[in-house]
């Protein structure tokens, strides 16, 4: 089953994820956090306990306090979540966004809301 974290200031967007999730009966191990130090604490708590970290992490792009692109670029510059794949989502469909989440070193890029089926194929 694979791990997924999900990062998003809006609580109806993580609702919808727990939602979908469960209508669906998707096989996702589902973790959900509304900010990005919150998430980053979890990962560093996992890491001390000698645990794994989640297969995939998806953030929201624009969060009121830090961006995703910057939990993104904060997480590639940090050796010890190589294995993790890092997704950006959001309700834009600009190009510009598309392109700031891969160069901050996203593998892939989302529109909201997230689909879970396709994420679980990820």
């Amino acid at each position: 089953m694979p791990a997924v974290l999900y990062v998003d200031d809006s609580s109806d967007d993580l609702f919808y994820a727990r939602y979908t999730r469960d209508k669906w009966q998707l096989d996702i191990d589902l973790t959900c956090f509304s900010t990005t130090q919150a998430a980053q604490g979890a990962l560093e708590a996992l890491l001390a306990d000698g645990k794994s970290l989640p297969d995939i992490l998806i953030v929201d792009l624009y969060m009121p306090l830090e961006s995703g692109i910057s939990l993104i670029s904060r997480l590639r510059a940090d050796n010890r979540f190589n294995a993790m794949r890092l997704g950006v989502c959001s309700g834009s469909d600009a190009r510009e966004d598309h392109d700031r989440a891969m160069a901050a070193g996203a593998d892939f890029f989302m529109e909201k809301p997230l689909d879970l089926k396709s994420v679980a194929a990820r």
